[in-house]
């Protein structure tokens, strides 16, 4: 079990720091996943509908023999139920999927503005955390704009947006936004894909502390504040990415691997996303 300490929401809730992701994590492979990251010592697990394994989320929450009550658990509204009705539904399928009665974070996977159905849907959520279903709302792949507008519609600001941020991509202005209105930044595909793994300013951050570039990366992320979502169904992998408490960057360190930042995403621009 790792010495994070869990990062507050505005709403009076807070998150786990380091979670695991199932994205990509097949349903059959997925309860063995969520089983292990438990027995590792994760407590945030991040599904979504879309990924297709949310009833192995819920199967390795019980085998973990973890309580309910330790464990946060996250997942998402998919593109094809904005609007009112259907991400009603869309939350209440995903509860009788992982198998539990209130979800930790109920998030909007993408705003998909072609549709312009974000807004109704931020109010539907907000309804149903009311309501009991979910004890906090956020959002995930948001820009700047279309907080802006969520907010302004509903007085509510979403307690964490999870956006890709990485050292080729590390967003600093929406950062700023999210900062500004106490929402967390998330990171999504913290590390790039690897991509930056052999830069030296990693590299030598690396020789310095004994660690691997992704344990560098990922108390990069740390540092910065960052709640930060990993992935990997090796669990010698799985605790090496959450063996990242025991050593600090240095500032000159930090601000080494502020210079990365490229401006290159691994994965969809939110501005124009649509995939339904």
């Amino acid at each position: 079990m790792s010495n994070m300490t869990p990062i507050p929401f505005h709403d009076g809730h807070s998150i786990p720091q380091l979670g695991f992701g199932i994205w990509q994590v097949p349903q059959e492979k997925a309860a063995v996943a969520v089983e292990s990251a438990l027995r590792t010592g994760y407590r945030l697990i991040d599904g979504a509908y879309i990924y297709g394994n949310e009833v192995g989320l819920g199967e390795g929450l019980k085998r973990s023999g973890v309580p309910r009550e330790e464990v946060f658990i996250t997942t998402k509204v998919w593109n094809a139920d904005h609007g009112r009705d259907k991400a009603r539904a869309s939350v209440e399928r995903s509860l009788k999927n992982i198998g539990v009665d209130q979800l930790d974070l109920m998030l909007i996977h993408w705003p998909v503005p072609s549709q312009d159905l974000y807004v109704e849907t931020w109010k539907a959520l907000i309804e149903m955390r009311n309501e009991g279903l979910t004890r906090s709302v956020g959002v995930s792949n948001f820009n700047a704009d279309h907080l802006a507008r969520i907010i302004e519609a509903t007085g509510e600001a979403p307690v964490l947006n999870q956006i890709e941020i990485n050292p080729q991509l590390q967003q600093p202005e929406l950062r700023a936004v999210c900062e500004a209105h106490k929402i967390v930044p998330q990171a999504w595909t913290p590390l790039g894909g690897g991509h930056s793994f052999d830069a030296k300013q990693i590299q030598a951050a690396a020789q310095r502390t004994g660690k691997s570039p992704a344990q560098i990366i990922l108390r990069w992320h740390i540092q910065l504040g960052h709640a930060v979502i990993t992935r990997s169904v090796n669990p010698g992998r799985q605790a090496e990415n959450l063996d990242v408490f025991d050593f600090t960057l240095t500032d000159d360190e930090m601000s080494a691997i502020s210079t990365l930042d490229v401006g290159l995403r691994c994965g969809p621009d939110p501005s124009v996303f649509k995939m339904t």
